[in-house]
């Protein structure tokens, strides 16, 4: 019997617990706009085409969310001042707004939009100062207000009050504003029974997650983190309470049930993380399946999936089946999404041509259904098998990196995907009631890992992320000595436990990822610890009520004075203290491509310019990540020989397909190092450099201003660098800017 190929879109719709436990609002906006931008046209754009099945994830922390706000008893600092009459604005709250009024991708969610980016670009150009200075109360006004008109969907625009405003484009007033709210609430009040509606059509299946979002098996015990880093640093305290696991997936079902009538079958693992640890419990507690990264499986299997130069995978069989998962309380069915289609979508195709994109998508589909026929042993020109390709990523943040938030994108690709009879997009649900997974994975042997390079390295192991689990064992232990204080009669203390346990906050600390509400996420997991101790009646202690670590250091800066570090590939933090820093590892927020490039230092003095680059524990030059690095420079509005980077397999796209004047290799294994200048005829001619590079715990490299021969002080130059592997391009960073020095 012939079958098509099935495709399973799994869409995770996340937030983290936002609402703070001391003050008792909200502290930060993001379930409010991303539930008018990402959570409901995406599911009405997939009912236009009701061939086509889905998956959605709604977490439970985002459901109470979205619940609150549509009751109209959320607020958040941002919506306060939206709606606040704005010659009623003191100068920190005007600050403020200049600073975080502007918190999305520019180029689609602020540069469409004339007002918007006429105020944006008066910041970038004339400085904060002068905006706190010039700017009027009218700019004020329109400022809060398109803050949050440019967060509406555009499947949405063609609402009358909507497209009134859009054309309207300026001079909003606080009125204007209120009903710009209303408009919001009236779009998260149809999330939830929109869901349920597709769901009991058929069209949908709705899926759910542990309660706040924690990591199960690092509940269970944190020694787990060891499974695929056996040297990982630890906190001082293991953290074992496998028995909170049943309490989160207890809460989450019935909090699904009360929502969508029925109980959910599938089970989407906090970041996918799963071990064997957890496995009784999903049982017991009645899911049937759930799904996992690639990486998880292949680290099970002991199998490495290699893709020919297309990504095609050469052995496409072991990934695209659901596996049988056997526990004494029950069989688990997993499925295992193919990462590299996932991030093309999260991370790729929002910069190319919305139609191309989803022809590639398409093109990917067919290259898998091929490569399935090609290994057939009858010679069969149609598949005899039912393969089942997982598409599972982040629902919410890569759409903001799209034009128009995704939906040329998706109406492009749900058209070819309707269109083609051998291709059929269904729920993981239905795959499994008409195919039931037929290989079984031991459960012991299923392999402890997340979605982030099959281990857990993004929650547990940093120095930071160290600090704040000892800081939620203390507090767990805390909550056990207190038996008399159960869920019934002291909810309070467990709620917060439930939100400190939530993943989140680890993701935020410590290297890896940052953004400019670090602080903000560090004080959030502090105050649900606070909240724990306050309601079992015992002190805060002193270290929850410090920073876990200092932020005031984090983020993008420029450099402060000369440098002098030593280069031995150690980066001694008193050497670069004063250097520049762009942050490159997460800077796109959560769901983004795992990163082992954390951070890019810079800076100068009168005799090189320097630079450093961090990457995560234990990368290893040659196996983790390319052993060549290129620096490439040019000197803008310098007339002088360019030419292209000396590279093959470059793509043609910024800044790669630039051109530069000084090129500078260096062996990230030998730490040996090779000198270019651009000549005549795009040419590239070699020249002694005594240019020093040195690896160990990062890379450090001094350039000598001396052997640039033609560079005159007070230059500038703006420098990209490139990974390579056999004189193949294969990345680049950092990823959205060049690094600028200046000649002293």
């Amino acid at each position: 019997m012939p079958y098509p190929l099935y495709v399973a879109f799994i869409w995770h719709q996340h937030q983290p617990l936002y609402k703070s436990r001391t003050v008792g609002h909200y502290q930060l906006p993001w379930v409010r706009l991303h539930g008018t931008k990402d959570y409901l046209d995406l599911i009405l754009l997939l009912e236009r085409y009701p061939r086509l099945h889905q998956t959605v994830n709604l977490v439970p922390s985002l459901i109470l969310q979205i619940e609150d706000y549509v009751a109209g008893t959320a607020f958040d600092p941002y919506l306060s001042l939206a709606l606040k009459p704005v010659e009623q604005l003191e100068v920190d709250q005007q600050q403020f707004i200049i600073e975080h009024f502007f918190d999305a991708n520019h180029h689609t969610l602020v540069d469409p939009h004339p007002r918007y980016a006429e105020l944006f670009y008066q910041r970038q150009d004339k400085g904060r100062a002068w905006c706190l200075d010039n700017w009027t109360a009218q700019d004020y006004s329109d400022l809060l207000a398109w803050h949050n008109l440019a967060w509406i969907d555009p499947l949405f625009w063609d609402d009358p009050e909507i497209a009134q405003w859009l054309e309207q484009g300026r001079n909003f007033s606080l009125s204007d504003r209120q009903r710009i709210y209303s408009k919001q609430r009236q779009i998260l009040s149809r999330i939830i029974p929109h869901h349920r509606q597709m769901q009991e059509s058929g069209q949908l299946e709705v899926m759910t997650t542990p309660y706040t979002h924690p990591i199960l098996p690092l509940l269970a015990d944190t020694d787990a983190g060891r499974v695929a880093v056996p040297n990982m640093a630890l906190p001082q305290h293991r953290f074992q309470w496998a028995e909170d696991i049943p309490r989160h997936l207890r809460k989450a079902k019935q909090m699904y049930k009360e929502r969508f009538g029925r109980d959910p079958r599938g089970l989407w693992p906090s970041e996918q993380s799963v071990s064997p640890a957890i496995l009784p419990d999903v049982a017991a507690h009645g899911f049937e399946w759930l799904c996992s990264d690639e990486a998880v499986l292949g680290w099970t299997l002991g199998h490495f999936f290699h893709r020919d130069g297309s990504g095609t995978l050469f052995e496409p069989e072991v990934l695209y089946r659901p596996y049988r998962l056997e526990t004494p309380q029950g069989d688990l069915s997993i499925v295992f999404r193919d990462h590299r289609l996932s991030d093309l979508i999260g991370f790729t195709y929002g910069s190319m041509e919305p139609r191309q994109a989803a022809s590639d998508l398409a093109g990917q589909l067919e290259a898998i259904a091929r490569s399935l026929k090609a290994r057939q042993s009858d010679g069969s020109t149609t598949l005899e098998n039912p393969w089942l390709v997982t598409i599972a990523l982040d629902g919410e943040n890569c759409w903001e990196y799209y034009q128009q938030d995704g939906k040329p994108f998706l109406e492009a690709l749900y058209q070819t995907l309707s269109d083609d009879p051998n291709l059929q997009l269904v729920t993981v649900a239905e795959f499994l009631d008409k195919f039931p997974a037929t290989e079984t994975i031991p459960a012991n042997k299923l392999h402890s890992g997340s979605w982030v390079d099959g281990s857990f390295t993004t929650w547990i192991g940093d120095p930071a992320k160290n600090r704040a689990w000892d800081l939620l064992t203390e507090a767990r232990q805390v909550l056990a000595n207190h038996p008399e204080a159960t869920e019934e009669n002291n909810p309070e203390a467990w709620e917060a436990l439930y939100a400190a346990e939530g993943s989140d906050w680890f993701w935020w600390f410590g290297e890896g990822h940052s953004s400019n509400q670090d602080a903000m996420f560090d004080q959030l997991f502090r105050e649900h610890l606070a909240a724990l101790y306050q309601a079992l009646n015992e002190p805060v202690p002193f270290n929850v009520r410090q920073q876990v670590e200092v932020h005031a250091e984090n983020g993008d800066r420029q450099p402060r004075s000369f440098i002098h570090p030593t280069v031995d590939g150690r980066g001694d933090e008193q050497d670069w203290d004063k250097a520049g820093r762009i942050e490159i590892g997460g800077a796109r927020g959560t769901m983004h491509r795992s990163s082992l490039a954390q951070r890019l230092w810079y800076g100068v003095d009168h005799l090189n310019f320097y630079l450093r680059l961090d990457f995560k524990a234990a990368t290893r030059p040659g196996v983790d990540i390319p052993p060549e690095l290129h620096l490439l420079w040019f000197y803008p509005g310098r007339t002088m020989h360019n030419s292209p980077a000396p590279l093959a397999e470059l793509p043609d796209e910024p800044p790669a397909n630039y051109l530069f004047h000084h090129h500078l290799g260096v062996n990230l294994l030998t730490q040996s190092t090779w000198f270019q200048e651009a000549g005549e005829n795009f040419q590239w001619h070699s020249h002694p450099c005594r240019a020093k590079a040195a690896v160990d715990s990062c890379l450090e490299i001094a350039v000598p201003w001396a052997d640039l021969h033609t560079v005159e002080p007070d230059w500038s130059l703006q420098l990209v660098l490139i990974l390579a592997e056999d004189g193949c391009y294969r990345n680049y960073l950092p990823e959205n800017t060049l690094v600028p020095l200046q000649v002293p």
